[in-house]
């Protein structure tokens, strides 16, 4: 049941990072300056890209859009996980793991390229995945399933 909680906990921090991310991040007020400058020129310069004008803001949005429908997916993914724990954990720990070490990597990845709050928030979504990991050490699945 720990194992539950720890992985439904951590489905909840990835929601939270899909909604910061699209209100701070895709959809954030561009700060004047030398932001404003740079944000007019990714705009304003049009290129053609397999066969479709495009400037480097459709693909920073775009990309940034993108990011946060894979966050939302990620964080339903989780919650179905959750239950699962209960009664097949060892056949659930493999995909846990697997997301457990890719946030630690965007925990990196966020780091190098942007800043503290994305960091704290993958750590922490790393740390309940392994928590629900190592929760699930020795659980047999029940009914020979």
């Amino acid at each position: 049941m720990k194992a539950a909680i720890f992985v439904r906990v951590a489905a909840g921090l990835v929601l939270l990072h899909a909604v910061l991310h699209t209100v701070g991040g895709v959809f954030g007020k561009v700060p004047g300056g030398p932001a404003a400058v740079a944000v007019a020129a990714m705009k304003a310069n049009q290129f053609v890209a397999f066969g479709n004008t495009r400037t480097f803001w459709d693909f920073y949005m775009g990309f940034g859009l993108g990011v946060t429908i894979f966050l939302t997916m990620e964080a339903v993914v989780l919650w179905l996980l959750a239950p699962l724990t209960v009664l097949h954990g060892e056949k659930v720990r493999p995909a846990l793991t697997a997301f457990a070490i890719g946030y630690l990597v965007f925990a990196v990845n966020s780091y190098r390229y942007f800043f503290l709050g994305p960091v704290v928030a993958e750590v922490l979504i790393a740390a309940c995945l392994f928590a629900a990991v190592a929760c699930t050490r020795g659980s047999a699945a029940v009914g020979g399933v």
